[in-house]
């Protein structure tokens, strides 16, 4: 059944002939990049990623890495998202102006470029979730091969692992919009002290962080397993470094970290 996905996934881009991919850096996007430029041949596929202060400089520069870590075309654009207030005002359906405003602007790359088609890391575990992206993909006519293939987060863990790449084991990452609760402005100077702080985070050693914002509190996110590194020494660190970066409150979510939590 797996390896029947597999070859699903390589006929529906075969069908496509060439491709612009909206690339991240992330498991997702890296294992389609990969499957598309092996299908397609690295000529017809471009990758392309976003660059905006929602969008994390460590994760862009791994996006980059990555791209030409596996020889492909590699472009990098820069998304305007923060520039629309029905975006700001951050309603329930932020990423519906959001994903819009993106994949627009691909395809207008596509169009420049005379490629078929844009695609997307859609899968079929992503309609579990609130999507409210998806609803602007299928109104541009964005393509999403894994999600058409029926290929689950697992599977494609599993497939990158065997194509030995390094995203196989990579935690899942969301725009630093939604660390923010809904109806509450997204501000630059919001999204940039919470990139610091979970880029601190991880520098620690922390292999999945959440840090939500409600105010002046800093509600953290972990993995469960990672609560042991929660010494005296490195709660003394995290408070000093979140409040220097402007939070007061500092609080562990004891619930541990999990998708949506803002919803």
């Amino acid at each position: 059944m797996k390896n029947l996905k597999l070859k699903n996934l390589k006929k529906i881009l075969n069908s496509l002939k060439s491709v612009v991919i909206a690339y991240s850096g992330g498991l997702d996007s890296t294992f389609l990049l990969k499957v598309a430029i092996d299908v397609l041949g690295r000529k017809n596929v471009l990758a392309v990623t976003a660059r905006s202060e929602t969008y994390p400089e460590r994760e862009y520069n791994q996006a980059r890495a990555l791209a030409k870590r596996m020889g492909a075309r590699h472009m990098t654009i820069r998304s305007g998202e923060l520039s629309l207030a029905k975006f700001t005002a951050n309603p329930v359906n932020r990423c519906y102006y959001c994903k819009r405003e993106l994949f627009r602007k691909l395809d207008d790359i596509r169009k420049r470029r005379g490629m078929a088609a844009v695609i997307d890391g859609t899968n079929l575990d992503d309609l579990k979730d609130i999507r409210h992206g998806m609803k602007a993909a299928n109104e541009l006519g964005v393509v999403s091969p894994l999600l058409e293939a029926r290929i689950t987060k697992a599977d494609i863990r599993r497939f990158s692992k065997k194509l030995k790449l390094p995203t196989w084991s990579k935690p899942s990452f969301a725009c630093l919009a939604s660390r923010i609760p809904f109806n509450k402005e997204i501000k630059k100077s919001d999204l940039a002290r919470i990139g610091r702080a979970e880029d601190f985070l991880k520098d620690l050693g922390f292999k999945q962080v959440r840090v939500r914002l409600h105010g002046d509190i800093a509600r953290l996110e972990f993995y469960k397993s990672d609560f042991r590194r929660l010494d005296a020494r490195a709660i003394g660190r995290i408070t000093a470094k979140l409040k220097i970066l402007g939070f007061r409150y500092v609080c562990l979510d004891l619930e541990g970290y999990r998708t949506g939590s803002m919803h």
